[in-house]
């Protein structure tokens, strides 16, 4: 089976991305995976500190690792938004693929400080384990939020990414770029879309030297990912988008069915409606030229 390194360098290489994806019931892993195996394209499926609270972060992991054994497929576990070192190392003993290991929101320096322990204390309990480390400010919250932050004091510059990447041996960097998590209103709506300043994504990807990953993809302008991606970006989180989806197809499915109390006969709705939305993503992700001419 390939490597989640093998495939971020294969990916790399040929121009495209990984698509993550975050869970949280089996109704969420089932279309990510169904939605993936369909186009034959890895993918990620990630678990926010809230989400291994309520799912149980071995119990996913065996989950995921009996999806990738049984079908030979390449499905990877990353533990996203990991804020304390306790939480990381219970994701490293789980046997997570990678981890969000974020600490934005404090000083660049102490940030700096904390995340070179921290890949340090995860890969010695599991080498393998990816480490990505975050700078800059992207908001907080997959949800729909009323109003947008002003993130434009907080976006990251070439200088301080290739600072971070040196001084804490990260192998992946996610940078605040114009990105932010959740979605407005008007996104969901379709009246808006996030626009990325890809010229800086360009900048830190040659600074930086590493892998790069897209918070809060959610929303976003398509051309936007497609330059984005052109410009370094290796992975782009969906979470807002899934999670708008689900409770759409549950809700259609409980209005057509009033009476129906079969969890198995209601929920394939949402699986349905989430996974429409994994295949755009990763055929956007993945040259959507590619599978339009179905080669």
């Amino acid at each position: 089976m390939t490597s989640l390194p093998d495939v971020l360098r294969d990916t790399q290489q040929s121009g495209h991305a990984i698509g993550h994806f975050n869970i949280s019931d089996l109704v969420l892993l089932k279309a990510v995976f169904t939605a993936a195996r369909e186009l034959n394209v890895p993918v990620l499926v990630g678990l926010s500190e809230g989400e291994r609270e309520f799912v149980g972060a071995r119990q996913i992991a065996a989950f995921v690792r009996n999806l990738r054994d049984e079908f030979d497929f390449p499905i990877f576990l990353n533990a996203d938004h990991t804020h304390s070192l306790a939480k990381g190392m219970e994701a490293a003993k789980a046997g997570f693929d990678s981890i969000v290991f974020d600490l934005s929101a404090l000083p660049f320096e102490e940030n700096v400080r904390q995340t070179k322990q921290a890949v340090e204390a995860l890969k010695a309990i599991n080498p393998c384990m990816l480490v990505e480390g975050e700078i800059g400010d992207i908001g907080t919250g997959s949800e729909i939020h009323e109003t947008s932050p002003d993130l434009s004091k907080s976006l990251s510059n070439p200088a301080e990414a290739r600072q971070f990447v040196e001084s804490t041996g990260v192998d992946i960097l996610a940078p605040a770029v114009g990105n932010m998590h959740g979605m407005l209103k008007s996104m969901v709506d379709g009246e808006t879309k996030k626009r990325l300043q890809i010229e800086r994504i360009a900048a830190i990807k040659r600074a930086a030297g590493i892998f790069l990953t897209l918070h809060g993809g959610s929303g976003t302008d398509d051309e936007d990912l497609r330059k984005a991606i052109a410009a370094g970006i290796n992975i782009v989180h969906i979470n807002t988008e899934l999670r708008v989806a689900w409770r759409h197809g549950l809700e259609e499915a409980l209005a057509k069915h009033p009476d129906e109390v079969v969890p198995y006969k209601i929920l394939p709705s949402a699986v349905d409606a989430v996974k429409r939305v994994v295949v755009e993503r990763l055929k956007l992700f993945n040259d959507k030229h590619h599978f339009a001419q179905g080669t």
